[in-house]
């Protein structure tokens, strides 16, 4: 009965990034990263978890994809 416990517990932080891996993932400096978030530019969305902040590797990837361009104009 333990080891049907075990099977279904999520591994901690799984899927979760902290600033440093969330920053390499994207290609910027955690610095950057840091005022992103604290001036919400760009508004990636992220988890406070007591004092820490994690990002979420799927968050990540569809702010991506909100990027995508078709061509070299701004929006």
């Amino acid at each position: 009965m333990h080891s049907d416990f075990n099977d279904k517990v999520i591994a901690p932080n799984a899927g979760l990034l902290d600033n440093s891996a969330a920053a390499k993932f994207i290609d910027v400096t955690p610095g950057t990263l840091n005022v992103w978030r604290s001036t919400g530019r760009y508004g990636i969305p992220f988890l406070k978890i007591g004092r820490k902040v994690r990002y979420r590797v799927s968050d990540l990837e569809a702010w991506m994809a909100s990027r995508t361009r078709e061509s070299g104009t701004t929006a």
